[in-house]
């Protein structure tokens, strides 16, 4: 039975209405740094087509040529070698793997998330003079929650940056690993409890753009997303003015209570943070009595330099060089335990 003319198209209309749903902001970023590792992805794609391509054409020009129907087609049932397809099979991937490694190296540092920005676009550096917005993040379950040093301000699924500014994050997390992602900004950096990743990144054009965990997380991963504001100079002061006008007061407890598990937080604003609360996020000590994780790797690192000290003495020197066990071993550093 033929097919319907009027149904040859189905399938078109029907790949073309899946294509509409796409978003290409990756190729179409309004970031700086986004639209580099774009043009990344566009010229690695357009050199591996340089193989696919020929090879697909290959594949069904041979199959349409040497078709059992096709009496003319020349048949050489002992051919075996040929050294000009050699060179072609094996000089053209090497010549696109080298373009691609040459490629991967150059943007690999050049796009590197701790390197300081040296430009805000194509063509424009930074100003001199300019001190990068620091922004420090934290990811909780299942929420966002943004420290301003500079401002002395915190907010939570909120994020704003002035224009052609350059931004460094900070980055960890509160329990379990997470992704930090705003397509429009850079690539993803990943968070990690008791660990600090960084990003550097700039905002070109003013807007709302959509930030995401794109690192499954559990049940509430769906909604952990969250407003990026691009905004001017002084659209972002009145920013920041507004929360310091409308928010409240960021201190242990208050994140303590703000880290328990919630799904779909509305935006929250903290007119003023606790001093010191992100690094011990960071250091994992907010709750009352916890010892910092800095302060333990620095006993640790103590002891093991007694032990290298202690190496080829004797054992009354060993027992008069270590500390009275009577009374509790290694004293603790100031500053060891959350207070």
């Amino acid at each position: 039975m033929p097919f319907p003319k009027s149904l040859r198209a189905a399938p078109l209309l029907a790949l073309a209405t899946l294509l509409a749903g796409c978003n290409a902001v990756v190729l179409n970023p309004a970031g700086d740094v986004a639209a580099q590792q774009g043009r990344l992805v566009v010229a690695s794609t357009v050199l591996m087509l340089l193989i696919i391509v020929p090879v697909i054409v290959l594949i069904l020009l041979f199959a349409w040529r040497y078709r059992a129907s096709n009496k003319d087609a020349d048949y050489q049932p002992d051919w075996d070698h040929s050294t000009q397809l050699e060179l072609v099979i094996w000089a053209a991937p090497l010549v696109i793997i080298i373009a691609l490694g040459a490629l991967t190296w150059i943007g690999t540092h050049l796009l590197d998330p701790y390197r300081p920005l040296d430009r805000i676009a194509a063509g424009k550096p930074v100003p001199e003079g300019v001190k990068p917005l620091e922004v420090e993040v934290v990811s909780l379950d299942w929420k966002w929650l943004f420290f301003y040093p500079e401002q002395g301000i915190a907010t939570v699924n909120e994020l704003a940056a002035p224009v052609d500014r350059p931004i460094r994050f900070k980055l960890t997390s509160s329990t379990t690993m997470n992704a930090f992602y705003v397509p429009d900004l850079a690539g993803m950096i990943y968070t990690m409890p008791g660990m600090q990743t960084e990003l550097n990144a700039v905002i070109n054009k003013p807007g709302v753009y959509h930030g995401m965990s794109s690192h499954y997380s559990g049940s509430g991963f769906s909604g952990m997303t969250f407003k990026f504001h691009g905004l001017s100079q002084d659209d972002f002061t009145k920013w920041v003015a507004q929360s310091k006008s409308e928010g409240k007061a960021l201190t242990r407890a208050s994140y303590l209570e703000l880290a328990k598990p919630s799904e779909r937080n509305p935006v929250a604003r903290f007119a003023s943070v606790e001093p010191g609360l992100y690094e011990r996020v960071l250091n994992m000590c907010v709750e009352e009595g916890k010892p910092c994780m800095h302060a333990t790797m620095a006993q640790d690192a103590a002891r093991q330099g007694n032990r290298g000290a202690l190496a080829g003495r004797t054992p009354e020197q060993v027992r008069e060089a270590q500390p009275d066990k009577a009374h509790g071993g290694h004293s603790m550093p100031a500053g060891a335990t959350a207070k």
